[in-house]
């Protein structure tokens, strides 16, 4: 990073006042560029902000259902309260849900406090804890402790859940750490592009005598007037021997733009979350989708897809074996009205799916008696229209045993 920031302010000077460029750099970024970042201070970062909320959204928002298997068949069974509200009357599915899955993508780890049991001893309410109160200890025996606001808890009074986990450590990576040295290079632009266009970072300005050679003192004597005049809004009167160039930043600020775009395109895959979701994609890139649907499907499988499959075995364990949570991600493969109507027909014309089971896919109430006496004269008088259309006989239009009217 410092070596790119010395080759933007070579361009623009080659020595202020006594100082070389690369000491000029050397200075300002030796306590503004040199930014420490942490899981909160990450979230600064729009990209960091934008790839957690897509996905906690995603999460937070899919049907959760609860199965035991049958034979071969799967059957649905009602919800435990702990699934409802697992984090009590304030904390509901989908707040509890969305908080943990935040955590889980930025520090690897979420981790609440069981405070109350139901009659098999499985947690009833998991009261969700901030990261930065939580202390994982390994003995050397391998038990591991949780020590929370200095207290210091064991593995069953304790709720972990973790993704991208290495063998050997008992909790996740966190991206957070292992994408610091972007999002600080990306931060650290930020505050030089700050610097250079609402600082001064470097001289934004050349004021030069045509006339004559000015020595340094007078020189400084010149740039003090100048810019006393300027700092209040005056005008700065001179001879007809001075010419107050504007220095071009224009390149600068393309090369700060252009690092701030690969900088949010790292940052995305880190996270876990195509740049084009976040409208942070490559300008000349592009990525073309038949449809949504397709745009969708593979976020699910390839992004989305092994979080979903987790946060099941994890929630699983609050139920009674053999039973089982699913999370419904068909929200996420919602189609446009034409290719769901056609998904529905060809599901019904291949005899996998029932017109009345097709209905409360669309909300709407089984085929009375009389819509399919209505239907079935439809369908009958269409039959015979087609087929006389297609030159038959008359002895052809009848069909299933009935003649034509």
């Amino acid at each position: 990073m410092v070596n790119r920031l010395t080759a933007w302010a070579k361009k623009a000077v080659r020595n202020f006042a006594g100082i070389t460029a690369d000491q000029y750099v050397a200075m300002r970024t030796s306590s503004r560029i040199a930014t420490t970042v942490t899981p909160d201070r990450a979230l600064r970062n729009s990209a960091v902000w934008a790839c957690l909320r897509i996905r906690a959204d995603l999460m937070s928002t899919f049907p959760i259902d609860v199965y035991r298997k049958v034979g071969t068949i799967r059957v649905e069974v009602p919800k435990p309260k702990v699934l409802l509200e697992p984090g009590g009357p304030l904390w509901d599915y989908q707040d509890w849900m969305y908080a943990t899955q935040f955590d889980l993508d930025r520090c690897g780890n979420a981790f609440g406090l069981v405070t109350a049991r139901d009659g098999q001893n499985r947690p009833a309410q998991i009261d969700l804890v901030a990261i930065g109160d939580v202390t994982v200890v390994q003995k050397k025996d391998g038990q591991i402790t949780y020590r929370i606001h200095g207290t210091e808890y064991t593995p069953d009074e304790v709720w972990h859940e973790r993704q991208y986990v290495v063998a050997g450590l008992p909790v996740g990576l966190s991206p957070v750490a292992y994408a610091a040295s972007v999002i600080s290079e990306n931060m650290s632009t930020q505050q030089f592009a700050e610097s250079w266009f609402g600082r001064g970072a470097v001289p934004s300005a050349h004021l030069r005598n045509t006339q004559q050679t000015i020595d340094p003192a007078k020189a400084t004597e010149v740039k003090s007037r100048f810019m006393s005049s300027v700092r209040v809004g005056e005008p700065f009167v001179t001879g007809s021997d001075w010419e107050y160039k504007p220095l071009q930043a224009e390149a600068m600020g393309m090369e700060w733009l252009e690092d701030r775009k690969f900088s949010l395109t790292d940052i995305s895959r880190y996270f876990g979350c195509p740049s084009d979701l976040i409208d942070a994609a490559i300008s000349g890139q592009s990525i073309t989708y038949a449809n949504m649907t397709e745009r969708n499907l593979q976020f699910l499988i390839m992004n989305l897809g092994p979080a979903v499959s987790r946060r099941e075995k994890n929630l699983s364990k609050l139920t009674a074996a053999p039973r089982f949570v699913k999370l419904n991600t068909d929200a996420l493969l919602r189609m446009d009205p034409m290719a769901r109507a056609t998904a529905i027909k060809t599901r019904i014309d291949s005899r996998t799916l029932t017109p009345d089971e097709a209905r409360t896919l669309e909300d709407l109430p089984p085929l009375t008696e009389d819509q399919i006496a209505s239907f079935e004269r439809l369908f009958t008088v269409r039959r015979i229209t087609e087929t006389v259309q297609a030159g038959a006989t008359p002895e052809s239009l009848v069909t299933d045993g009935t003649s034509a009217p």
